[in-house]
């Protein structure tokens, strides 16, 4: 799974960076940018989530 959602999140990258310029207007990437930090912020908050502490070896 981990393998399917890093080549997933490279496709998605290769897309994102085509819209990004084919983009003419500097607002507009500038959304684009905001909206990449979003997900980036979302998807780093989630997973701190399910990491868990290691507890003392057994």
């Amino acid at each position: 799974m981990e393998d399917e959602d890093i080549a997933l999140n490279s496709v998605l990258g290769l897309e994102l960076n085509r819209v990004f310029f084919a983009v003419r207007e500097t607002a507009n990437k500038q959304k684009i940018i905001e909206f990449a930090r979003e997900v980036l912020r979302s998807e780093r908050a989630e997973l701190a989530e399910s990491v868990t502490p290691e507890g003392p070896a057994s």
